[in-house]
């Protein structure tokens, strides 16, 4: 049984829903989910940052503003330079999710912040993993496909200026599922 930390930013809650999903699909995979909200750029990171050292893996998340991870999200990548010093998530595997209110606006730049922070740490980077919904457009299922924006790299959603119960879709809330589930199996067979 792999422990999978789910760290992430909510400005409007529908990151953190997605956080919900994902530790829904942990959980579906026989995983335990641990969720860690990142509340502020001036907090203490330190439970965070051992969440994560604990854990088999992390999916990073994040809203998408102005390109990019939001400034909590980034403040946590560089309260992560202590444990990179000492190379403490070396070949732990890692992951990402972003929201945000349109189908483009930069989304894979914020995936890639968090691919760039793995990377810089020697973790293990897996997508998604999940086919681009446009491949089914046989199909009239509309927001209810997984991948319906098309990501490789990461999750990547998009949310209406609508409350969170409301959306992301269900399409996308099965994408996020689908990464917690494959994380933690991923991590499973690491261990």
């Amino acid at each position: 049984m792999a422990t999978v930390a789910i760290v992430y930013h909510s400005g409007y809650g529908h990151t953190a829903a997605l956080a919900d999903e994902i530790a829904a699909g942990v959980k579906r995979a026989g995983g335990i989910a641990e969720i860690v909200k990142l509340e502020g750029a001036e907090q203490d990171f330190t439970a965070a940052l051992e969440a994560v050292t604990k854990a088999d893996a992390v999916i990073f998340g994040s809203p998408t503003y102005m390109g990019d991870v939001s400034v909590p999200m980034r403040a946590f990548f560089v309260a992560s330079s202590k444990i990179w010093f000492t190379g403490g998530w070396k070949d732990k595997l890692a992951a990402g999710f972003t929201v945000g209110a349109t189908f483009g606006g930069n989304k894979d730049h914020t995936l890639g912040s968090m691919w760039v922070l793995a990377m810089q740490h020697g973790m293990i980077w897996a997508g998604p993993g999940v086919p681009n919904a446009q491949i089914n457009r046989n199909t009239d299922a509309g927001t209810n496909l997984p991948n319906r924006i098309g990501s490789a790299l990461g999750v990547v959603t998009q949310a209406d200026n609508a409350a969170p119960d409301v959306t992301p879709p269900e399409g996308d809330r099965e994408f996020a599922r689908l990464l917690g589930e494959r994380i933690a199996k991923l991590a499973a067979k690491l261990k």
